[in-house]
């Protein structure tokens, strides 16, 4: 079955160059059962996981499938089953000399997250990190944002998690390829498809003016991005040092943090998790930025591409689908010394905010869709893309998760970090996933132009306290 990616889907496959790989990453830690533990089953062993993975293929067939492009450019590209589809391609194994530390990890999943995907093959790949210490072992997942939309295509990471460790039932899949089509065949299509559909003539035409555009101006931007600064603030973003020429190469780290601590400072100053989450973010950032010795005033700001999981209106007064995020631009005050008032400018700006749009509260979302945080932080990257690039400083997710314990394949999972792609000129994004009492930072930076990441990862924790000291004040 040969399918058209839609226009987000397209452009978002299009973003993708050799500096910036467009891919969603997740990391999952977690404890293997003892071989006579009560759940039956031993370690987590790559011929099991290959095995669950399979049995949830069904769930996302975009998984067996890849892109394939449209000869001449006459069209979007389109999925079409991979008639050579190999799972154990997909699904690898690695290990880390025993006993494997959490440092070795992190700098495992960096070098991981720094290569592109095949992009002749379908557009995921899974690894399984065998050797950590105290019997731990993790699964590290990699999967082109293009692939999903939160509400048609999810993330499989998203999948293969279960509430017990007993895996549930999926119904069998007699899955079989299809013919995979000869270009000939693609083009024909595209042919009869622009004759029936006269308007995707002038996407066709706006592609190819894209190109040629790109050819005279060495930005290379696309056609996307320059209606994007249309719609999108008219003033540009602050001057910041996380706003550079960026590699491929990419620096991971994380920070785990309880979720009780974020509750004690919502109740002190009468706001959402979401505003705290943003004003020790914004501490943390303040104090990265004074160890490079950069002088701040009070009026000083980095603005941040925040994603938020929202309902919105329908035509008459109904609420769509909760598989949407919508973006806001707010400016984080880095330069306010008291984290007080860095508090109150952030609640004001998020509350304003919210009288436009409906929040999705996080056990309505894991209700909808299991355990929804992979899944939306792709979509929160796919929707951050649609800002101009020089309308911001960072993009920082936050995606709720369920607050019990999941298992895959019988091990319990303990952490959950997203790793979020860089966007063009971005050395650094944040993603945060709530899980189980805790409140877990994956931080992906550009490896050149964030050599001192570690800092920052520090200054989460001096920030955290440093809000909780104010709550007692």
């Amino acid at each position: 079955m040969i399918t058209r990616l839609t226009p987000q889907d397209a452009a978002f496959y299009r973003l993708e160059s050799s500096s910036n790989p467009m891919h969603i990453g997740s990391l999952a830690i977690l404890r293997n059962p003892a071989p006579t533990g009560n759940s039956g089953h031993g370690p987590l062993d790559y011929d099991r996981l290959v095995s669950l993975v399979e049995s949830r293929l069904p769930l996302v067939p975009l998984y067996r499938r890849k892109v394939r492009e449209i000869p001449f450019a006459l069209g979007r590209p389109v999925w079409v089953d991979d008639s050579q589809f190999d799972i154990t391609y997909h699904i690898r194994r690695s290990a880390l000399p025993e006993p494997g530390t959490d440092e070795q990890l992190l700098d495992l999943v960096a070098r991981l997250a720094s290569r592109p995907l095949d992009q002749t093959r379908p557009l995921w790949e899974m690894y399984l990190v065998e050797g950590l210490s105290e019997g731990r072992c993790a699964i590290f997942t990699k999967t082109h944002s293009a692939l999903v939309d939160g509400n048609s295509a999810l993330e499989i990471g998203h999948v293969i998690l279960d509430t017990s460790t007993a895996p549930r039932e999926v119904a069998d899949d007699a899955w079989i390829a299809q013919h995979e089509p000869a270009d000939i065949e693609l083009l024909l299509g595209a042919v009869l498809h622009l004759a029936t559909q006269p308007r995707e003539g002038l996407e066709v035409a706006r592609h190819h003016v894209a190109e040629a555009f790109a050819m005279v101006d060495a930005t290379g931007k696309a056609v996307h991005k320059l209606v994007s600064m249309v719609r999108t603030a008219a003033i540009g973003a602050p001057d910041s040092p996380l706003n550079t020429r960026t590699s491929r190469n990419r620096r991971f780290e994380v920070v785990r943090t309880d979720l009780e601590d974020y509750r004690k400072i919502r109740k002190r100053f009468g706001c959402s998790i979401n505003d705290v989450i943003l004003a020790v973010v914004t501490g943390a950032l303040r104090n990265w930025l004074l160890s490079r010795g950069q002088v701040l005033t009070e009026a000083d700001a980095l603005r941040a591409v925040v994603p938020m999981s929202v309902y919105a209106d329908g035509p008459n007064g109904e609420l769509k689908p909760a598989g949407e995020v919508t973006s806001l631009l707010l400016d984080l005050p880095v330069g306010e010394p008291n984290p007080v008032i860095r508090m109150e400018h952030i609640k004001h700006a998020t509350e304003a905010h919210s009288r436009h749009q409906h929040g999705v509260r996080a056990r309505t979302l894991v209700h909808m869709a299991g355990f929804a945080p992979a899944s939306l932080h792709a979509m929160s990257v796919r929707s951050a893309s649609t800002f101009a690039e020089h309308t911001f400083n960072l993009v920082i997710t936050n995606a709720p998760g369920p607050q019990q314990p999941m298992y895959i394949g019988g091990a319990r999972m303990l952490e959950m970090y997203p790793v979020s792609p860089l966007l063009r000129f971005q050395a650094l994004s944040i993603g945060l996933t709530s899980y189980d009492g805790r409140v877990f930072y994956g931080l992906t930076a550009d490896r050149d132009a964030m050599a001192d990441i570690a800092v920052l990862t520090a200054s989460v924790h001096e920030s955290m306290e440093e809000m909780l000291g104010a709550c007692v004040q």
